[in-house]
């Protein structure tokens, strides 16, 4: 299914790093990954059914994204 990871090879992966480094600058990389890790983290929970629930077990305000 991933095979075409095996072709790649650690030069190309530099100059992927490199080129999306000058595309979207340092200061943008932290932020485009933590909206990815909270992405995953809300699939994660949506498909194990707690998407309305935080780690505590309360529930989310969705308008607000604080805790009710």
């Amino acid at each position: 299914m991933l095979l075409f990871l095996e072709a790649i090879k650690p030069g190309e992966i530099i100059l992927i790093l490199a080129v999306v480094l000058l595309l979207f600058g340092g200061k943008k990389i932290p932020e485009l990954m933590k909206g990815l890790g909270q992405g995953i983290k809300e699939f994660k929970d949506a498909s194990k059914g707690g998407a309305d629930k935080d780690n505590t077990g309360k529930e989310a305000d969705d308008s607000k994204g604080q805790l009710k």
